[in-house]
């Protein structure tokens, strides 16, 4: 087996897990679309709220451009502040959004003020209740959307717990599968090689200390290694019929996956395609960095039709991969699956900036 110069073992403490949060939701371009949207209305609301039938057009284009000013302003400033709001408590995120609106609704109030002259000036006697009316407006507004928002994070994090329920009980089938196999090939090196039974059981130590971690992020090239103590494994018990190709970009992207997402692509290419082939094949792993993501692609061949009818087991491996890396990248990841040509292809989309 052709394989790069080994990655250093995972270390045997937890890696710290990456805990989303509330704020990485703001950045996803259907919220931003909906907040414009929120925005217009609000002041369309206003809008047909004032008394003054005549030159309606220009008050709601005012009031869009003060609503827009406001709204975007205060997620400008909260992307900026994003690190060091990462590990602040929701509480604190949803106070300091209120705050941060009412100062963007009264900066901009002033900023229209000055600069667009007569066409927005409001009289002095007048400014003072404009001013506090704007700001209950403001704060009215941003608590009816936090509130929404809080329900929608809460949906959202019931769900990701269910497919984190649903991902054990899949990995729990998997596991079984790859460990018997395993001992058995343990058992049958022991006494005619016994350096190589040695090094299947350290490899084997590795995976399961990662799996027995439960649910967490490593870097990616922590899992390439764990792929590989697997491969190693498989190795010694297919010998010449294992061959592996791989294409690593140096350095390695320094993004975080979840523990034990891409080895179950593995597992699959070997399970459903080298172990029912006779001569065995070739398989490729290939890890790509872009601009704006990471590409791992997994290509192994497949058998004839009948070999591959004998049996096609739990098929889990791909639905286990697929809901870890959805639910980690909160859905701008994703798993492609591809045959053609006598190969099964299998794209594994990761983002860049998480």
């Amino acid at each position: 087996m052709t394989q790069p110069a080994r990655p250093p073992a995972p270390a045997t403490a937890p890696a710290p897990t990456h805990a989303s949060s509330p704020l990485d939701a703001l950045w996803q371009g259907g919220v931003v679309i909906w907040v414009v949207l929120a925005a217009e209305g609000l002041a369309a609301i206003l809008t047909l709220a004032s008394d003054e039938p005549e030159g309606r057009w220009i008050r709601f284009g005012l009031l869009s451009l003060m609503v827009l000013w406001v709204c975007l302003l205060t997620l400008g400033g909260l992307y900026l502040l994003r690190s060091r709001l990462r590990n602040a408590k929701p509480l604190f995120i949803a106070y300091f959004t209120v705050a941060l609106l009412l100062l963007s609704g009264i900066g901009v109030m002033v900023a229209s003020n000055l600069v667009l002259g007569e066409l927005w000036r409001v009289p002095e006697h007048q400014r003072s209740d404009t001013y506090l009316r704007t700001a209950g407006i403001t704060l009215i507004v941003s608590l009816l959307a936090l509130a929404a928002f809080q329900n929608h994070w809460r949906a959202r994090q019931f769900a990701v717990r269910a497919k984190q329920a649903e991902l054990a009980a899949l990995q729990a089938r998997v596991r079984p599968h790859f460990l018997f196999n395993t001992l058995n090939t343990g058992a049958a090196l022991v006494h005619n090689r016994p350096d190589d039974a040695e090094k299947l059981l350290l490899d084997l130590a590795d995976l399961f200390r990662a799996a027995l971690a439960g649910p967490r992020e490593i870097p990616l090239r922590e899992e390439i290694a764990l792929i590989e103590r697997y491969l190693e494994i498989e190795a010694l018990r297919f010998r010449d019929r294992l061959r592996v190709r791989w294409r690593m970009p140096v350095p390695m992207p320094e993004i975080m996956v979840p523990s034990l997402s891409l080895q179950p692509l593995v597992e699959n290419a070997i399970k459903h395609g080298i172990e029912r082939i006779p001569g065995g094949g070739d398989i490729d792993i290939e890890v790509e960095a872009r601009d704006d993501s990471v590409i791992v692609v997994i290509d192994n061949p497949m058998p004839d039709a009948r070999a591959a009818g004998e049996s096609r087991g739990h098929n889990v491996g791909l639905p286990s991969s697929l809901a870890q890396i959805e639910a980690s990248t909160e859905g701008r990841g994703g798993v492609d699956v591809r045959s053609a040509d006598g190969r099964f292809t299998v794209t594994v989309r990761l983002p860049a900036a998480r």
